[in-house]
């Protein structure tokens, strides 16, 4: 578990490097948000998350799979993520951010072009009018 990485990962990098590239300028982890976002856009207002499947419980995704030993150690452990996934984002949303969560599934090269330009769309649309990506 030591080597398993919150910030940096490939799935964070992707997105960020497809960002830049479009001219989109961010902070990385702001620790004054709640959450940490990975994404932080002040200028939007809008932060965005990038989660990876397994570590997040996303349901539906063929990357979550409940392990086969020490279930229950697991299922808290991944509980508490959900459970701190979902405060810290309704607490952004009372500070006046708008929340995109990115799924590392959505990432997998089938998908990734669409994903990557719905975020895009999502971060040039004004915010009543965004729809959020959950």
């Amino acid at each position: 578990m030591s080597r398993i990485r919150s910030k940096d990962t490939k799935p964070e990098l992707l997105v960020r490097q497809y960002l830049h590239r479009h001219g989109f300028r961010y902070r990385l982890h702001t620790a004054t948000l709640p959450g940490k976002p990975d994404l932080v856009f002040p200028k939007l207002c809008t932060v965005v998350f990038v989660h990876g499947c397994f570590w997040h419980c996303h349901e539906g995704c063929r990357y979550f799979v409940v392990p086969k030993t020490r279930t229950d150690f697991w299922m808290n452990k991944i509980g508490r993520n959900v459970a701190n996934d979902l405060r810290q984002q309704s607490e952004l949303v009372a500070l006046g951010w708008r929340v995109i969560t990115v799924w590392e599934c959505e990432l997998k090269p089938l998908t990734r072009e669409a994903t990557l330009v719905a975020l895009v769309n999502e971060l040039t649309s004004p915010p009543e009018a965004a729809q959020f990506v959950n």
